[in-house]
């Protein structure tokens, strides 16, 4: 029996560019061996998410996220829960597209990114899960993380990932630390942080540097807890983030692995942001999924190697001397 291939895309993302390349794309999964048809997602809610589930429940081999990273996140909220899982393959077509990055999947050629599929290479990779929800990139709260759900859909399609930086610029301002209770692998945090982070992948609204260190199947996250709520400090950290990831050994933060962590607000209310799109309050539990969902992916262009905690470390202390003699 040939296998089939189900094609989820969002008509509007990147400027149309799915809708106008769509023969194109089918083509090319058809080339791949699977027998292949399209879903443009509606305005209903959850549109992707009920059309995921229904396709893996109607034994498609192949389920296709064609779109930003919320309808990649829809996609795989609708075959997370499934006991049978179909694999996945991406095409990404939104602003930052952090979770093809990761894959190091073309993203300005929706065909080029559907042509993936013809080196038949995937792996098993990890998701998260938060209260009833999966994330496949980040989940984190506090008012820093509101920043990428704060930005209209309509100037993310307009203006892109200059959409996000004005937005940063007119939020920092308004920085300051809620009052939380985090309990991770080995730790429990209490005090004021302006955010946490769960990081699943090395790309956080287009930065590579935030978890220079990152895995995709080994079943943890990378939590980091940022202390300070100092505009100046902030600037700070980003730079250290920008210029090769020195941030993770700054006292103003703390990063650390963990399989779980549970989020509690002490005082304040704590908005639960998850890959880029409101999910929900504090108090929330986070779970890795280990190895959940079997991705396509570039592997060739992939490290066969992340870099370690301590090799970090180590590059600091160097970096610290040679500073120091200048």
């Amino acid at each position: 029996m040939r296998k089939r291939a189900r094609v989820i895309y969002n008509p509007t993302s990147g400027r149309e560019a799915l809708k106008q390349n769509m023969i194109d794309i089918l083509g090319v999964f058809e080339k791949a061996g699977f027998e292949t048809s399209a879903y443009a997602t509606t305005p209903k809610p959850f549109s992707a998410r009920e059309e995921a589930k229904r396709a893996s429940l109607d034994g498609f081999d192949l389920v296709v996220a064609a779109g930003g990273d919320g309808t990649i996140n829809e996609v795989v909220n609708g075959i997370a829960p499934l006991e049978k899982r179909p694999k996945l393959a991406i095409i990404p077509a939104g602003t930052t597209n952090d979770f093809a990055r990761a894959l190091h999947i073309p993203r300005e050629n929706p065909v080029a990114a559907a042509k993936v599929v013809l080196k038949h290479q995937s792996f098993k990779m990890d998701i998260g899960k938060a209260a009833n929800k999966y994330f496949i990139n980040i989940a984190g709260g506090g008012l820093l993380t509101e920043l990428t759900y704060d930005v209209p859909s309509e100037l993310k399609t307009i203006f892109g990932y200059l959409a996000y930086l004005v937005r940063g610029a007119e939020l920092l301002p308004r920085i300051k630390p809620i009052d939380m209770d985090l309990e991770y692998d080995g730790g429990h945090f209490q005090g004021k942080a302006s955010m946490f982070l769960l990081a699943m992948t090395n790309s956080i609204g287009g930065l590579e540097q935030i978890v220079p260190d990152a895995r995709l199947d080994d079943g943890n996250f990378t939590m980091i807890i940022v202390k300070t709520s100092n505009i100046v400090e902030i600037v700070q950290l980003l730079a250290k983030v920008i210029s090769g990831g020195r941030h993770i050994n700054d006292p103003r933060i703390i990063y650390k692995k963990t399989s779980k962590l549970i989020a509690n607000p002490i005082m304040d209310k704590m908005q639960i942001n998850l890959d880029g799109e409101y999910g929900g309050d504090a108090p929330m539990t986070f779970k890795n999924l280990k190895q959940h969902i079997e991705f396509y992916a570039n592997m060739d262009e992939m490290p066969t190697k992340s870099i370690s905690y301590d090799e970090v470390k180590a590059e600091k202390k160097f970096v610290d001397k040679v500073d120091k003699l200048s």
